[in-house]
């Protein structure tokens, strides 16, 4: 067994085989060749993301997205400054200066985590998702200092137009991320405002974003900031480490003391983590993302 962080590179798919099980972050629905090349070698691929409890939480997903979600942020004030070709604009303002307009679309753990941060930074703030008991419950929790609004195509567009710092923050399980955001939307941005895709590992949501590295993090496209690079959380190992290992080291004990097939029998969360198996994608919900 090997476990990961990141799927497995194009350097190592000389080394899968069929009696090798790897257990990492896979998010198969947005690269085909990965998928491929996991079929071709016939290896046993788990997913962290697909790893599901009854509930319908995700435990191995969560610790990352607590992370991205409140780099996501940080980020993004910093590509706000204009020497990252940002619009100049402080996140909190000042007494007399509003302060950054913040709009975050979705409200899972990386949305939530987000408008947090946000929120103390005292930037105004706005939540999108089509969850009503999501946004009810957000309500409730930040009392009333983030607006909640239902997400559709029309609510959308109106607040990718105000917004000065736009995080995509949506999640479909095991599948590719929704292209909420339109080109023709980002075109009627603000000179100068800030995309963060955190979807991105997942395709993105945003019709003009490409992923981007950590390296050269950003590009500009309708003057607009872009800013999309997968495994985020990568900017903070320490943390990051930490917060994965505490997740996964249960499921990992289980794999290596029980051996695979009776681990999956004894937890139906970490069965589906199960993505690939004998040369052919197993879970449901990846199998229908490529069909």
């Amino acid at each position: 067994m090997i476990v990961k962080v990141k799927e497995p590179l194009s350097a190592e798919y000389p080394y899968l085989r069929p009696d090798l099980v790897v257990f990492t972050y896979l998010h198969l629905a947005s690269s085909i060749e990965l998928a491929e090349a996991l079929m071709r070698s016939g290896v046993t691929a788990l997913a962290y993301e697909t790893v599901q409890r009854a509930d319908g939480s995700l435990p191995l997903l969560a610790p990352m997205s607590e992370v991205a979600g409140k780099l996501a942020t940080q980020v993004g004030a910093h590509c706000l400054e204009a020497q990252s070709g940002g619009r100049g604009v402080l996140m909190g303002g000042v007494p007399g200066v509003p302060p950054a307009e913040v709009v975050v679309l979705g409200c899972g753990s990386v949305g939530t985590n987000a408008a947090k941060v946000a929120v103390g930074m005292g930037a105004s703030v706005t939540m999108l998702d089509i969850n009503h008991d999501r946004l009810k419950y957000l309500d409730d929790m930040m009392s009333g200092r983030v607006v909640t609004v239902y997400s559709n195509s029309r609510n959308i567009e109106r607040a990718v137009r105000y917004a000065d710092l736009l995080i995509g923050a949506v999640l479909v399980r095991a599948a590719r991320a929704p292209s909420l955001v339109t080109k023709a939307m980002v075109e009627k941005m603000k000179p100068g405002a800030v995309i963060v895709d955190v979807a991105i590992d997942q395709g993105g949501c945003v019709e003009t974003i490409r992923a981007t590295s950590h390296s050269e993090p950003t590009y500009v496209e309708y003057g607009v900031v872009h800013y999309a690079v997968p495994n985020m959380p990568a900017l903070t190992p320490r943390t990051s480490t930490l917060a994965l290992t505490n997740a996964t080291l249960p499921y990992v004990e289980a794999l290596a003391n029980q051996g695979l097939d009776a681990a999956l029998a004894a937890d139906p969360a970490l069965a589906w983590g199960l993505n690939t198996r004998g040369g052919e994608i197993v879970h449901p919900v990846v199998k229908a993302a490529f069909a």
